[in-house]
């Protein structure tokens, strides 16, 4: 018996213990090994015939036996190849082949590190492998355990190519035996080897006339071969791609875009990408997965590889297939080098631009992915210090109060005057914002005002700046409302500003119409930011300014409004800027309100005026001088005086 190098022993270990996280790829590397090896017979094939073949790779499970044999009609190895390649742990035949031939000459070999053999040892107790080369006419058989070393013996095979038998280990806290389910391994191949070049077979039961199903088995395709994203355009049915996308994601909904692309050059890739309709159930939680389905040749590597795609286009589904991969040697996690970045970096771009198409030339169907995913753009703008605003500026949407819908900046900007400042209001909705008291003067002036209803809207303005030599303004800010001169008022506003006791700063406005007050913000921190450091658990505060309108009967009630009226009557205009602006009242605010409601009562009331009585005194009748038979009619009916007697 031969012995493993010491150092390939603790890298089996490693192999079998560490490097593989998931038992089930065990299939997938093997699968990918047989494909290899047909790959690197085909190749050869082309400069002799003889060597052409029905190249295929076919899986036998044996629950008698209990082994699972993985079969293929590629190259084979001889004695010597058997030792090197299985012997020693990490070397690969594929990458010596690879430099022999030539990279741009041998595509789609990926066994670049000779350790996904070992990956069987996590699932077996004995490997036996059955090889015999191209143009040799002896077979050789490697065995091993996996631990005390390995055996070459001669053996037989009827032709060249590699059988590796899987003598499975016995179950115990591992099941084991759903390896040699028919079903399970059929559900394996689809997952990770459904795109393989070659057929992978198995015999299954077939239905025949006249016979009992499972007494007539057959050999049966278990991949599809050819994946959907490397078909031709003309070679896809209308709704192929759409069924793709809803069977892979398990999708009601056809998907609102998909793009497709194919890039060669320094890095080769092809992607298939879809932006859904709606978002997944659970994509506004800390469960929710991004990233693309990353492929090699066809061999699934990664299910889920978030590097593929930034944080705010985590939206975003689909695959990306490269022959260019930079593999670690368990094929499960990425090294980050410039391929992959400059695979990321182009898919991104690919993206941006399909949307910003999009938008473009199909207004209705863009503002619905808006409505879902408008969100993840604006956060992806403000993220990580705006390092990407300026590639989402364009893409994002923002409600017209003159135009009453969805517009970019750009549309915004295309009215204004040099000069003219992009002015915005902030609010939880786009009712409630409509209804803001500082509105009502800028309609007037024609001016049109853009709302922000999400949190971050605001700060992507401050990280903004400016938009094509444009300044951001909110309607809550002290310019954007004027600074209209005291005019004589001041012994007013002073008095107002002091029943506030600090809470607000008081200025006259010239910019209200039918409002008496409304609230502002000076300096760098708004009414929106503190709203939203507050909600996050900051103590950010704005400076606040009650601003003022002179004209306003209210205010000029106040100055001839006694000393208790007017300290209720400032609480309730205070109170009343609060609400406009999203703010909770006050607790004094509903009883200087319902005092201010009983006073005006009070006052409109009509006054009650006593009059004296008057006594009507009835003239007796000489011929009654007795007691009286008649009865007195309605309109005569006795009146009372005052003490309760009948006069």
């Amino acid at each position: 018996m031969k012995q493993f190098k010491a150092e390939s022993k603790k890298l089996l270990d490693l192999v079998v213990n560490s490097i593989y996280t998931n038992r089930e790829i065990f299939l997938r590397e093997l699968i990918s090994n047989a494909s290899d090896a047909i790959d690197k017979r085909k190749f050869l094939s082309l400069t002799d015939a003889s060597l052409d073949t029905d190249f295929c790779i076919e899986l036998k499970p044996d629950k008698a036996a209990r082994t699972l044999t993985v079969t293929d009609n590629g190259i084979g190895m001889d004695e010597k190849e058997l030792e090197n390649n299985l012997g020693v742990i990490a070397a690969s035949g594929t990458e010596r082949f690879k430099k022999e031939k030539g990279k741009e000459t041998v595509e789609g070999l990926i066994g670049q590190f000779g350790v996904g053999f070992y990956s069987a040892f996590m699932v077996a107790d004995k490997v036996t492998v059955v090889s015999r080369k191209i143009g040799e006419k002896t077979a050789h058989v490697w065995e091993s355990d996996g631990s005390s070393g390995f055996e070459i013996t001669e053996g037989d095979r009827a032709e060249a190519g590699t059988t590796v038998v899987l003598h499975l280990k016995e179950d115990g806290d591992e099941n084991y035996s759903c390896y040699l389910e028919s079903n399970h391994l059929k559900t394996l191949v689809k997952k990770y080897s459904d795109y393989i070049r070659y057929p992978i077979r198995m015999l299954l039961p077939k239905k025949a006339e006249g016979v009992e199903k499972g007494e007539v088995y057959e050999l049966t395709d278990l991949n599809s071969m050819v994946p959907v994203w490397k078909k031709r355009k003309n070679e896809l049915g209308e709704s192929e791609l759409d069924d793709f996308y809803m069977h892979t994601y398990h999708d009601f909904t056809p998907p609102i875009l998909t793009i497709q692309t194919h890039i060669e050059g320094a890095v080769e890739y092809t992607a298939l990408l879809y932006v859904p309709s709606e978002p997944a159930f659970d994509y506004y939680t800390k469960d929710y997965k991004r990233g693309l389905s990353l492929y090699c040749n066809g061999v699934l590597v990664m299910d889920v590889c978030s590097e593929l795609v930034p944080e705010y286009l985590g939206f975003v589904r689909g695959v990306t297939d490269t022959p260019d991969l930079a593999l670690n040697i368990s094929r499960e996690t990425l090294q980050h080098d410039r391929r992959l970045r400059a695979i990321a970096t182009g898919l991104e771009k690919k993206i941006l631009a399909e949307l910003e198409k999009l938008k473009n030339t199909d207004r209705e169907k863009y503002e619905k992915f808006f409505g879902a995913f408008g969100k993840a753009l604006k956060f992806g703008a403000y993220d990580n210090y705006g390092i990407n605003k300026d590639k989402l500026k364009d893409l994002l949407l923002y409600y017209s109060d003159a135009q009453k819908k969805n517009i970019t900046l750009k549309e915004y900007c295309a009215s204004l005057k040099e000069g003219e400042a992009i002015t915005y209001a902030c609010g939880e909705t786009v009712e409630k914002i409509a209804m803001l008291p500082q509105l009502e003067a800028l309609r007037a002036d024609n001016r049109d005002v853009l709302y922000f209803t999400d949190v971050v809207d605001e700060f992507i303005a401050r990280m903004l700046g400016e938009y094509d030599g444009h300044k951001f303004e909110n309607v809550a800010s002290g310019t954007v409302n004027g600074n209209a001169k005291a005019d004589g008022h001041e012994s007013l506003i002073k008095r107002i500003e002091e029943k506030l006791k600090g809470k607000a700063a008081v200025m006259p406005t010239d910019k209200l119409k039918s409002y008496p007050v409304c609230l502002a913000a000076k300096g760098d921190i708004s009414l929106e930011m503190e709203r939203v450091m507050s909600a996050m658990g900051g103590v950010v505060k704005a400076e606040r300014v009650l601003q003022v309108n002179l004209t306003h009967p209210a205010i000029v009630a106040l100055e001839t409004a006694d000393e208790d009226t007017f300290t209720d009557a400032v609480t309730v205009l205070y109170n009343e800027a609060l609400l406009a602006e999203g703010y909770k009242t006050e607790p004094e605010f509903l009883s200087a309100l319902n005092r201010i409601i009983v006073s005006g009562i009070g006052a409109a009331a009509p006054q009650v005026i006593e009059v004296e009585p008057i006594v009507v005194k009835k003239k007796t009748s000489t011929k009654s001088a007795g007691k009286s038979t008649k009865k007195p009619s309605q309109k005569s009916t006795a009146k009372k005086s005052v003490d309760g007697k009948t006069e």
